[in-house]
């Protein structure tokens, strides 16, 4: 079962981040199809946030067609948003453990942490853009766009 941690500080409202943290669990396989959410009471207890929060969470992600609500029984996942290797991910998952526990022990706070895998992840992905701007059109993979073609 998924334990929700709402940041109040960070400025995302309580129920976004509800469903993002749905989401990461979803993509990373730590939920899968067929388990059941927290109930709302439960997330209130843990979280101290209003009830109504969470079954806003939970209703935008039964139209995003994530889960189901089940009247009596609770909210069960549907959908799962996990790449179809994701088991192999293991060692990144332990390699990218082990450097978050570096930096958190060096002082870096969340927010740091976040703010230092954007940062890389926009360095990479600006990197390849370029690489495959440079190509003439008959060079691109057929199915990868430019950037300012989507």
């Amino acid at each position: 079962m998924i334990d929700y941690r709402i940041d109040r500080g960070s400025g995302v409202p309580a129920y976004v981040q509800i469903v993002e943290q749905t989401e990461r669990a979803l993509r990373m396989g730590i939920l899968k199809v067929g388990d059941k959410l927290p109930t709302a009471k439960q997330v209130v207890a843990a979280t101290a946030i209003n009830p109504n929060t969470v079954l806003r969470a939970y209703r935008d992600m039964e139209q995003a067609g994530l889960v189901e609500l089940r009247r009596g029984l609770g909210t069960f996942v549907t959908r799962s948003l996990a790449r179809p290797a994701a088991e192999d991910d293991a060692p990144l998952r332990r390699e990218l453990t082990d450097w978050v526990a570096r930096a958190r022990t060096a002082g870096l706070e969340r927010a740091d942490v976040l703010a230092l895998v954007t940062t890389a992840l926009d360095t990479y992905d600006n990197e390849h853009v370029h690489e495959q701007d440079s190509r003439t059109p008959g060079d691109r993979e057929p199915n990868k766009k430019k950037e300012e073609d989507v």
